[in-house]
């Protein structure tokens, strides 16, 4: 009886995976719905590999990096050149998925979908658009009464790649926004509240009476919060989706740049949603310890063909597939 119990409980010892590598991220919230359910995922095929994620913020993220606190990082919008140099080793950029910083918004006793121009969330933003009726805001959405009351700014209080995303469109869109607070993952707001990460933001406009604040698509749809269309650079309203946000990457699968590093906010094409963006992996070119560097490396192989699976179910749109080839050859670099 007791060779049967010895031999049952070193059955379950040796099913019993250990954690050969444990590697340590950390950066974006806007992804963290798809990180989370891909890390998950990745380690039900492979039980030896336990990617342990923080979803800190797009600057927490590249903060880390650069002082080798994580194994890799993560982040909204591409590092500068100035970090790049700054961090004294080579950082390679995978994009991994799609997505979209949608205007989402708390107007008691309006339902309708709003419309909105750049003018108008430039106004909203600056702080010169103040009331709800205002006419930059009434303009594009005729027959909606829209209150006399004051609008309640939110924005992200973290350093954030969302807030990247969303300075980068209004850079291009508004030359007063470009001159006077400019684009950045964390920049002076000019009005409003801070929330930290999408989380945050999502939670403060939906307790928040009259608030309008940036989110990434997930979280409006996660929290039931209504979301505008906007006026593209067609001069078509469109609504975040993943058919309008993959039409805003068309231009650029076509196009890039091999270090991955490219801006697809106001983009042309009629049918593209104008605050979309990819979002990276910050992934050090070279590895010193040869297990982390092989696991990392086939999580990014693996992330690149079937991970794409589980992006639409949670908002995201896939990787253009002349990106994700691209990036199975990038994948090489890693040393």
């Amino acid at each position: 009886m007791r060779k049967v119990l010895g031999f049952a409980l070193l059955a379950v010892l040796t099913a019993t995976p250990t954690w050969a590598q444990n590697i340590n991220a950390a950066g974006a919230t806007f992804p963290y719905p798809i990180y989370s359910k891909w890390f998950d995922e990745y380690h039900k095929a492979h039980p030896s590999v336990q990617i342990n994620y923080q979803s800190i913020g797009s600057g927490g993220g590249i903060r880390q990096l650069l002082d080798k606190t994580v194994d890799f990082g993560a982040s909204d919008g591409p590092m500068a050149d100035e970090q790049l140099q700054q961090a004294g080793f080579k950082i390679l950029h995978f994009p991994t998925v799609l997505g979209g910083a949608v205007p989402s918004y708390n107007i008691p006793g309006v339902s309708a979908e709003l419309k909105f121009t750049p003018e108008a969330l430039a106004a909203i933003f600056l702080g010169k658009a103040s009331k709800w009726n205002d006419p930059a805001i009434s303009g594009p959405n005729p027959g909606v009464k829209l209150p006399a009351e004051d609008i309640v700014v939110v924005h992200r209080s973290d350093g954030s790649g969302t807030t990247y995303i969303w300075t980068d469109y209004l850079s291009k869109v508004s030359e007063e926004w470009r001159t006077k607070v400019g684009k950045n993952t964390s920049v002076n707001w000019p009005v409003g509240l801070g929330g930290k990460g999408n989380e945050g933001v999502a939670g403060l406009i939906k307790q928040t009476p009259y608030s309008i604040g940036y989110v990434e698509l997930i979280y409006a749809v996660q929290n039931n919060l209504p979301y505008g269309s906007l006026k593209n650079a067609s001069g078509e309203f469109v609504k975040a989706s993943l058919a309008s946000v993959s039409a805003a990457a068309a231009g650029a699968a076509k196009s890039m740049p091999d270090d991955f590093r490219v801006s697809i906010t106001d983009p042309p094409g009629k049918e593209a949603y104008p605050i979309s963006s990819f979002t990276w992996l910050l992934i050090p070119g070279q590895i010193q310890d040869a297990g982390k560097r092989s696991a990392i490396k086939d999580f990014l192989a693996w992330m690149l063909t079937s991970g794409q699976q589980f992006c639409e179910p949670l908002a995201y749109a896939k990787l253009p597939k002349e990106v994700a080839a691209k990036e199975q050859k990038a994948v090489a670099l890693i040393q």
